[in-house]
This record gives C-alpha cells, structure tokens and sequence, in this order.
C-alpha cells in the first residue's frame, strides 16, 4: 500500500517568483500571499514574485514565503485527493508541515516565522556567526573535529545531518573556519561556505530561544491529526506540548534529516512529495534510498504530474 509523506523547504530554497503560475491562476492560491500581505503589514508577496532577490533571502522574509507557498501548495495537493500520511519539514519547512498536519493554522504559521526569523536575525549580528556543508567525511569523524574546535574556545556543532556525506556545521566564523580546515585534514573531499545570515541549530541560537518559546505560547496550536517527524529525534510526534518543546530546542539542535528520512522509510513511506519551490529535500531523499518515488511540486507541470502518477499508485492498491 502507498504510504506518502509530504517534505517541505528550508531557508535556501526561496526564489524570486516562487508560486506565481499559482496565484495567477488560482484565486484560492492567490488568496494565500494576499492573507501573508496582510497578517504581517507589508507585501511579502511583492517580494516572492518580483524580487529583489536580497531583500527575499533575508531571514526574516525567506520564513514567511517559503511557508506561505509551501502551505500553498500542500493544500492544493490536499484538495486533489493526495493526503499525506506524515509531514516532515527541514528546519524552518517543519513549521510548513505543522500547518499542513493541523497542529497550527496558517495564520499562526506566517506570524510565527516571521517572529521567528526577526529572532534569529537579533541573535547574533551578521558577520560573527557562519555555516559551512562538509563532504565526504561520516558524522563520528566530524563531530570529532567539531568538539575538538569547541574545546579551544570556538563554538562550532553539526547542525544539519542532510544525507550520507553531506553535513552542514555551524557556529562563530572563526569556529567554522577552523573545523573547515580540519575536516579536510581529517579526509572531509570538500568544505563549502554557505551564504547565510546566521549560525543556525547551532548553541549561538539559545538567545532566540528564550524569545521563541513567549511567542509560541502564543498561538493556539493543537495535536497533531497526522504525525510530523520532528526535526530533533527523527521520531513522529502528534502531541501539542511535544511538538512546541521541539520547536525551541530545534533552534540550537541539529536537523537530523537523513535520519528523518530513514525513519518514514522504516514507517513505509514510499512516496516524498516535496511541496515548494526547488528540489533540494527531494535530491537528499535519493540520496538515503534511491528506491523509494520522489516528486517536486512547485508549479502546473510538476503538480499535474503528481495528479496523474498518483492514479497509478491507487491502481497498485486495486491489484494489491
């Protein structure tokens, strides 16, 4: 029986006209950009369809498009008859899939990380923090390095476990710098600088955590009527006061994707449908089991797609 996951983007994958054969197409679509527009005073939805593309990837607007689009479309995949059986979202995309699993409405959803991105922003001051993806060398090994840095009084950690040699870790620049250079002393094959405006899921965030947890308080959310494989255990969660505990700690934590992953296969996920813009979550899913179908839904085409390979799938459970 087919068992299907929706996956959501993190900060990286925003671009400048993300969703816009939707929202000119679709007035149920368009009435998504016009709510985020209104619930956070500015046009966000100027940004996600014209640009400029700097001003889309700060922080504090990449969060609130990307979950605004990807809601989006998870809703118009929802309205066609494909339901997911677990969400899971990276990094910032899990707020994406608590929306689409009925912990939180949209509407707390946008504001949250919005609220959430101004936080992260305030936490370290752009410049001081860094981010860098190793490749090529195992977590063991490179946890090693990252502790040893630590040690000497640079804070870096592994802060995206993304698939089988590809980590992100994270801390001060001079921290990231260093445990770059030792990871490829250590065998790492690459250590690329990311372009980010923060030390994400790394101990420099505990300041936004504090803030985090007020503003979660906040918002009316609920249990969980699919289950969303949380970001820090790799583990489904479904219970409200889990899910918000979670969601503060993941702020300093790593993102245990490939293990998220690895845990919906081991449920009997075989189908990831990666709801916004780009193919990242969907390139890593392959990367942990090239067995399993992965689709990318971010405008007509892709979504048509999905339409029609889902008739098969409904076909195989009749002949099973």
């Amino acid at each position: 029986m087919t068992k299907i996951a929706f996956i959501f983007p993190g900060q990286g994958s925003q671009s400048v006209g993300m969703g816009a054969e939707f929202v000119a197409e679709h007035q149920e679509c368009k009435a998504y950009y016009n709510k985020a527009d209104e619930l956070l005073g500015y046009s966000l939805s100027k940004l996600m369809l014209e640009g400029p593309a700097e001003d889309l990837t700060l922080t504090y607007n990449a969060q609130p498009a990307l979950l605004t689009t990807s809601a989006m479309i998870a809703d118009k995949l929802t309205k066609a008859g494909i339901t997911p059986d677990y969400t899971a979202g990276h990094s910032l995309g899990e707020y994406t899939a608590l929306v689409a699993s009925g912990v939180m409405s949209f509407e707390d959803g946008v504001q949250a990380v919005h609220s959430r991105g101004m936080f992260m922003n305030e936490a370290v001051p752009a410049g001081e923090g860094a981010m860098a993806a190793i490749l090529g060398l195992d977590r063991d090994a490179l946890k090693a390095v990252t502790d040893e840095v630590t040690a000497s009084g640079e804070v870096v950690q592994l802060a995206n476990l993304n698939c089988p040699g590809q980590i992100v870790i994270s801390g001060t620049k001079a921290g990231v710098d260093e445990a770059s250079v030792k990871a490829k002393e250590a065998g790492a094959k690459r250590a690329l600088p990311l372009v980010v405006s923060g030390p994400f899921h790394s101990e420099l965030m505990r300041p936004a955590a504090g803030k985090l947890q007020e503003n979660l308080q906040q918002k009316a959310m609920q249990d969980a009527e699919i289950p969303v494989i949380s970001n820090v255990t790799a583990k489904p969660v479904t219970e409200q006061t889990e899910i918000q505990q979670l969601l503060v700690e993941q702020l300093y934590s790593p993102v245990l994707w490939e293990d998220s992953v690895r845990k919906m296969i081991d449920l009997g996920v075989d189908v990831f449908i990666e709801c916004g813009p780009g193919k990242v979550l969907s390139g890593l899913v392959k990367k942990v089991d090239r067995q399993v179908k992965t689709y990318c839904v971010y405008d007509e085409a892709t979504f048509e797609q999905v339409i029609e390979a889902s008739k098969e799938w409904s076909h195989e459970e009749a002949r099973g």
